[in-house]
């Protein structure tokens, strides 16, 4: 058996991260994240927009002693966000009875992952965006062995990082760019040819902020 990846003290499987997630419990009803920590007093795209809901699926495979995470690449077509990289996930439905369930409804969708290989393990507090969405995060274990199809209407790509990149701060930087005449910050994570920024990487850093520091 190969060394389980650790930085400092920390492991990176996925049972280690399930684990984390379950004792520290779901935290639903804790204060807000999103666009505004980095950007104190920033108005919403279209001031007193009603909020949209959404429901992202933070997947990270079980696969090994370094876990990996599902991201995909937005197709350049699409009309909002088009070309960037995201987590799975869509808009909440009406029939959605949980958010969980409108998770692995739109990854089913998008890139075809079926949600019987998917354990929906906790759900990060609320990340609110500067252009007027309310996302939930949900947080899962994916065991392998799936098999993806993409939607060619949404999704160009899906790549995988692993947890311990993401879960090191040394790759957390600040970027920031000119968004309706100000300045916006947001986080920024490269890795390789791959460029993860604003709403993803926050979720990202949240998820470093509340189990693994």
């Amino acid at each position: 058996m190969g060394n389980v990846t650790t930085t400092g003290f920390k492991t990176f499987t996925a049972a280690d991260f399930r684990r984390r997630v379950l004792q520290e419990g779901e935290g639903v009803a804790e204060r807000e994240h999103g666009d505004h920590v980095l950007n104190p007093g920033v108005v919403l795209s279209g001031n007193g927009i009603k909020l949209k809901d959404a429901a992202v699926l933070v997947p990270v495979i079980d696969d090994g002693n370094d876990a990996r995470v599902i991201f995909t690449q937005r197709t350049a077509t699409l009309r909002k966000h088009s070309g960037q990289i995201s987590f799975p996930g869509g808009g909440i439905d009406a029939e959605d009875r949980t958010p969980e369930e409108a998770a692995l409804r739109e990854t089913e969708e998008e890139i075809g992952l079926s949600r019987s290989f998917v354990e929906t393990v906790g759900r990060l507090p609320d990340y609110i965006s500067g252009t007027g969405f309310r996302i939930k995060p949900v947080l899962s274990v994916v065991r392998p062995g799936f098999d993806l199809t993409l939607n060619p209407t949404e999704v160009d790509e899906v790549f995988e990082v692993p947890l311990s990149f993401l879960m090191d701060p040394a790759n957390h930087g600040r970027g920031s760019r000119i968004f309706q005449g100000k300045e916006r910050f947001f986080y920024e994570m490269p890795y390789g040819e791959r460029y993860i920024w604003g709403i993803t990487a926050g979720i990202v850093r949240t998820i470093y902020e509340r189990f693994y520091t």
